[in-house]
């Protein structure tokens, strides 16, 4: 797919959802953002924001996290599945930053793959949400279907993936395309029932286009 249209896609998604191009009235905390981000993983946004504030309010820093008990995390954060894994991930992060980096979150792609947990996929999430820099567009579930299914990407590897929407996309754009493409995907093109006659991009759509007119007219 040419940048033309990847433009025009983006633009016809972000009328359509402009609610996930609006910006926080305060900046973010970076390391909410951060075990947010990593607790995200295989559950969802809403069952995090459910157990964060019991969470941040015993854990409020990397400090208090670093010597937390695992049993004693375990629990707040069973709601977002596999907790097991992910208490010693944010437990052993916690320990690095407060090590490493003076309890802080640090800023580069280098530094936060050094923490336990934390893949490219995490790292761009962090860097763009909680200090507005655009190293890459994070790949998530979503942001793979939606870059495949509309022919945006053929790749099946996130960091390929990643690599095709980045030459497609203006750096500044990186960070506002993640955004929007997780809203397609949890509001219209879902994975297993997507809603193709209401898509705002359906013109421009490869999957849409495969279908020949059998299933969807319009």
């Amino acid at each position: 797919m040419d940048t033309r249209t990847a433009l025009r896609i983006y633009r016809a998604l972000a009328a359509r959802y402009p609610e996930a191009l609006e910006d926080d009235d305060a900046p973010p905390d970076p390391f909410r953002v951060l075990v947010s981000t990593i607790l995200s993983a295989q559950t969802t946004d809403r069952q995090v924001d459910e157990i964060a504030p019991a969470l941040f309010s015993r854990f409020p820093n990397a400090e208090s996290l670093a010597g937390a008990p695992v049993e004693e995390v375990e629990p707040i954060i069973h709601p977002t599945g596999f907790f097991h894994v992910k208490a010693r991930h944010i437990i052993a992060a916690s320990r690095v930053l407060v090590r490493d980096f003076g309890g802080e979150v640090p800023r580069t792609m280098g530094e936060l793959l050094t923490l336990p947990g934390v893949g490219r996929k995490t790292a761009n999430i962090v860097l763009s949400r909680a200090f507005g820099i655009e190293e890459g567009i994070a790949v998530d579930t979503h942001v793979r279907r939606i870059a495949r299914r509309i022919g945006l990407s053929d790749e099946s590897d996130p960091g390929r993936i990643e690599g095709d929407l980045t030459a497609l996309y203006p750096r500044d754009l990186w960070g506002s395309v993640n955004f929007l493409f997780i809203t397609h995907g949890r509001t219209l093109c879902t994975a297993r029932n997507p809603r193709c006659p209401e898509c705002p991009v359906r013109r421009d759509c490869q999957y849409y286009r495969s279908l020949k007119g059998k299933r969807y007219r319009s």
